[in-house]
């Protein structure tokens, strides 16, 4: 088969690989039907995920069909399309046992593209498969699903519920790529009075816009002047980190008003500073973590009984095979105005 290898900082590879086989009697073999890029996937590339070592099939997020199924695996058969979540769970740990997928020690967690060969390819060996992919109703589509793999459940879940949004809270999202865009639809799942959105990309503002934000801003020197003037003086209620710069970061802690709270998602690959000097006294929550995957069941219902649209957020569509098009589409979004891409089989 073909899939996208990685190898070393800014090097990647569309090769032929061989394909994968069952390892453990709980594993499946599901054929690629659908695929996307994660900004987490640039990351990889950039060298601020040391993790991955060179020879690493890259990807977390697809859609596809089972081919194969393990000996230990009753409750999936050859045939049934499934989502494929970027958490891969156990589901007998202590961490998998309270729904902390995303921190299972029993060789889950995030690990495909990361720790095992991924989903950028024609096929993948999905681990714990019974614990680990969601059956599809016929109702969503593959690119409806393939947003759920990731984005939707790391938005709403390390953004929107570890920042405590409530109705009527002032929420600012720091960064309006996909990941911020998706803070933005779900945060308004939880009716907030406003929401303010802040990138340096007059495009990223403008679909911040169409997602949903009330105010675009860019991160100048007025910006902090800006969003206290909208906040009732006070500052924003939940702010939420979607970049992973040290810059961005910082800027969210100034952002926030006294008792409120930082959400950050971003994937953060060089150390930033933390001014307790001047947030000690304001009673300021700051919070981080990796997805769970706890709320996919609830946004798939919702998306099943149309109750939220995803249709906005693929802008590029290519075919499997045009992996490479779509990674250097997807990497410069300034030029190409690119938020998710999908690959689909032919």
């Amino acid at each position: 088969m073909k899939a996208l290898v990685y190898h070393g900082p800014g090097k990647r590879s569309w090769e032929v690989v061989p394909d994968p086989d069952l390892v453990e009697t709980t594993d499946v073999i599901v054929r690629v039907d659908a695929v996307t890029i994660c900004g987490t996937d640039l990351h990889i590339l950039g060298g601020d995920v040391p993790e991955v070592t060179e020879g690493r099939i890259l990807g977390h997020e697809a859609v596809g069909t089972i081919a194969e199924v393990g000996a230990a695996v009753t409750g999936l058969h050859v045939g049934d399309r499934v989502l494929i979540s970027c958490i891969t769970a156990c589901g007998r740990c202590v961490y998998c046992r309270t729904g902390r997928y995303g921190q299972c020690l029993g060789g889950g967690g995030w690990i495909l593209g990361h720790l095992i060969d991924g989903t950028q390819a024609e096929y993948v060996r999905v681990p714990y498969a019974e614990t680990s992919v969601y059956k599809l109703p016929d109702a969503v589509t593959d690119e409806a699903a393939l947003l759920l793999a990731d984005i939707l459940p790391t938005s709403y879940e390390v953004g929107v519920l570890n920042g405590a949004v409530r109705p009527g809270d002032s929420v600012v999202v720091v960064g309006t790529g996909p990941i911020g865009l998706a803070a933005i639809a779900t945060a308004k799942l939880l009716s907030p009075s406003r929401i303010i959105a802040i990138d340096k990309a007059s495009a990223r503002l403008e679909a911040a816009k169409q997602f949903g934000a009330d105010l675009a801003l860019t991160p100048d020197d007025a910006c902090v002047e800006q969003v206290v003037a909208a906040t009732d003086g006070l500052g924003a209620d939940v702010v939420i980190e979607a970049v992973g710069r040290p810059e961005s970061f910082e800027l969210c802690t100034r952002l926030v008003r006294p008792g409120g709270h930082v959400a950050n998602i971003g994937v953060h690959g060089a150390p930033a500073t933390l001014h307790l000097e001047s947030l000690w006294i304001k009673d300021v929550t700051i919070t981080t973590g990796l997805v769970d995957t706890f709320s996919t069941p609830t946004l798939l219902k919702m998306i099943a009984n149309g109750r939220f649209d995803t249709g906005a957020f693929i802008t590029h569509r290519f075919g499997l095979d045009e992996m490479q098009d779509a990674y250097d589409v997807f990497s410069r979004p300034a030029d190409t105005g690119a938020l998710k891409v999908a690959l689909l089989r032919g």
